[in-house]
C-alpha cells in the first residue's frame, strides 16, 4: 500500500517560483509514488484580512497553477480547504488537548505577531487547523519547506498525546524537506526567503509574470562585487540565481560552473531569464487553458470535495467517537 501524502497551500499573494521549486514541482513529479492530497488552505489565509473578491479569485488561481504544474486529478485529490467542513471541527477538539504554551512557542506567530498591537485568535491557533488539516487523512508523509517543519513537529506531538491518552488512534505524520530548492531566496534581499507577503516588485518571480517582467526582475536581483560565478552560500545573491538556474535547468552544479566560468553577472542573469521563460512557459499556457472556462474549474474543485469528504468524516467519527462525542 502507498503512503499517504498530504500537503496545504495558502490562496494569498502570488504564487511563486519559490513555492514551485520547493514545493508544487515536487508534489506533481512523485504522484506515483504516493496516494495524494493536495488542499487549497483558504480557512488558514483568513487568519489575516483578506478581501472577500480577491481571496474568491485567489482559490480559484491557486487552484489552478496547481493543475498546470502537473498535478493530476485522476492520481491526487485536490480540494478547497473550507468545502470539507470536518477541517474546522477537528481543529476544535484538537484545540482542547493542545497546551496554551506548545502554541507560545511557534515561531512563525512570534514572527507574524510582532510589533503588532493585537493579532487575531486565529494566527494564534493556526497549528492547530494545520494539525487537523493532517491528520485528518491518516497523514504518513508531509512535504514542507523548512519555515513549516516545525508545524508539522507540532501536530506529531498533538497526535501522541492523544494517542497516549486514548490508545493509537492518529497516524503520526513525518514531514519531508526537499535537498535542493527548500529555500529560494528572495532576488532584493537574497538573505531572505522568498515569500508571497513580502512587499516590493522585483522580490519574486510569480508564475503568471510575462517574459518581459521576468527579464526585468531578473536584471535588478542582488548580486555583490565580486567576480567568479560560483556556488558560495556566503554570497547569497549569485548562489541563489544559481541554485534558481540549477533547479531549472536540471544541470549537475560542476557543469553550471563550468559553463559560466570567464562569464560576468550580465551572461547569468540573461540566460537564467531565459530558462526561467521557457520554463514557465508551458504552465502559463496550460493556466489559460484550465482557466478559459469556469464551469469546468468549478467541477474539478466539486469533485476533489467529493472524494476527500468521506476520507475526512471517516476520521473524524473515529476520533468522536474516542472521546464520547455525539
Amino acid at each position: 500500500m502507498k503512503k499517504r501524502v498530504f500537503s496545504g497551500i495558502q490562496p494569498t499573494g502570488d504564487t511563486h517560483i519559490g513555492n514551485y521549486l520547493g514545493a508544487t514541482k515536487h508534489w506533481a513529479a512523485r504522484q506515483d509514488e504516493y496516494d495524494n492530497i493536495f488542499c487549497i488552505v483558504d480557512l488558514h489565509a483568513i487568519t489575516t484580512p483578506q478581501e472577500p473578491e480577491v481571496l474568491k479569485a485567489k482559490i480559484r488561481e491557486v487552484t489552478g497553477l496547481l493543475l498546470a504544474v502537473g498535478i493530476d486529478t485522476e492520481r491526487s485529490i485536490v480540494f478547497i480547504q473550507s468545502h470539507v467542513p470536518a477541517h474546522s471541527e477537528l481543529a476544535w477538539i484538537l484545540n482542547c488537548f493542545t497546551p496554551m504554551g506548545w502554541m507560545q512557542r511557534m515561531t512563525q506567530y512570534k514572527e507574524k505577531s510582532k510589533n503588532q498591537e493585537s493579532v487575531s485568535t486565529g494566527l494564534f491557533d493556526y497549528p492547530a487547523l494545520m494539525a487537523a488539516d493532517i491528520l485528518l487523512y491518516d497523514t504518513d508523509v508531509v512535504p514542507v519547506g523548512e519555515d513549516q517543519k516545525q508545524h508539522v513537529e507540532l501536530t506529531r506531538d498533538i497526535a501522541q498525546r492523544f494517542n497516549a491518552i486514548y490508545g493509537d488512534t492518529f497516524v503520526l505524520p513525518s514531514p519531508v524537506i526537499p535537498d535542493i530548492g527548500a529555500r529560494i531566496m528572495g532576488l532584493d534581499d537574497p538573505e531572505k526567503k522568498m515569500s508571497k507577503s513580502e512587499p516590493g516588485s522585483n522580490h519574486a518571480i510569480n508564475l503568471l509574470d510575462p517574459p518581459d517582467v521576468i527579464t526585468n526582475k531578473i536584471k535588478r536581483a542582488a548580486t555583490d562585487s565580486l567576480r567568479d560565478i560560483v556556488y558560495d552560500e556566503n554570497r547569497p545573491g549569485v548562489y541563489n540565481l544559481l541554485v534558481i538556474y540549477e533547479l531549472f535547468t536540471g544541470k549537475s552544479r560542476q557543469e553550471i560552473v563550468d559553463h559560466f566560468a570567464g562569464k560576468g553577472y550580465a551572461d547569468l542573469k540573461k540566460e537564467l531569464a531565459e530558462v526561467v521563460i521557457e520554463g514557465l512557459s508551458p504552465i502559463q499556457k496550460k493556466y489559460a487553458d484550465l482557466t478559459a472556462d469556469p464551469g469546468y474549474l468549478d467541477s474539478l474543485m466539486a469533485k476533489g470535495a467529493e472524494q476527500a469528504i468521506p476520507l475526512a468524516e471517516k476520521v473524524l467519527t473515529r476520533v468522536k467517537d474516542t472521546i464520547g462525542l455525539g
